[in-house]
């Protein structure tokens, strides 16, 4: 009987000095989810064109856009931006019912992407389409100089040209020189001056 106890108890203490060592173990750490960092995007300063008070060329006037992660996110923001319009005293190049419907890239191509408003509502006319055309391509290329073409669809398609005098059947491409005055005069005229 004498080694039944002393067997119990051998066996009582090794449960115990294990329990023990088992309890005393350092629990591995849980791992809290990563924080969910939120960076605020700050607000972006552009270069916009938009027509003079006269509605002969382009002009830059600085706005702010929202801020955006993405480049396509800012994109459709700048183009959004020139829909609503001027600040001061310029005229707007786009109809004001005109909306973004999409922005996409391709490398170095932009396809940005109208609803119905944008041709249906135009004024027409060659100067004031050249000026939508450039002014919407010149704003792009000025404020992401990596991007070097637009391609302009209305409602998801093609079209040829917003009312017939500027092509758009292809991707367009910056001309700063439709944001200078215009000359007057003779060419005579202005070498006399």
């Amino acid at each position: 009987m004498n080694n039944k106890i002393l067997m119990t108890v051998f066996v009582v203490s090794l449960l115990l000095c294990g329990m023990a060592i088992w309890l005393l173990q350092p629990k591995p750490r849980q791992e809290a989810p990563p924080a969910v960092i939120k960076v605020e995007q700050l607000p972006r300063e552009v270069l916009l064109y938009f027509a003079d008070p006269e509605g002969r060329y382009l002009v830059a006037e600085t706005q702010q856009i929202a801020g955006c992660a993405e480049d396509s996110d800012c994109i459709s923001k700048l183009f959004s931006a020139l829909a609503a319009g001027p600040r001061g005293e310029l005229l707007p190049i786009l109809p004001a019912q005109a909306r973004v419907l999409r922005v996409e890239l391709r490398e170095d191509l932009v396809l940005v992407d109208f609803n119905s408003a944008f041709v249906h509502a135009h004024p027409g006319g060659s100067v004031p389409e050249l000026l939508t055309v450039y002014g919407l391509v010149n704003s792009l290329a000025v404020n992401f100089p990596y991007l070097k073409q637009l391609q302009i669809l209305v409602d998801g398609q093609p079209v040829p040209s917003l009312k017939g005098h500027v092509s758009l059947s292809r991707p367009v491409m910056a001309d700063f020189s439709y944001s200078r005055a215009p000359q007057s005069g003779t060419a005579q005229e202005q070498i006399n001056e």
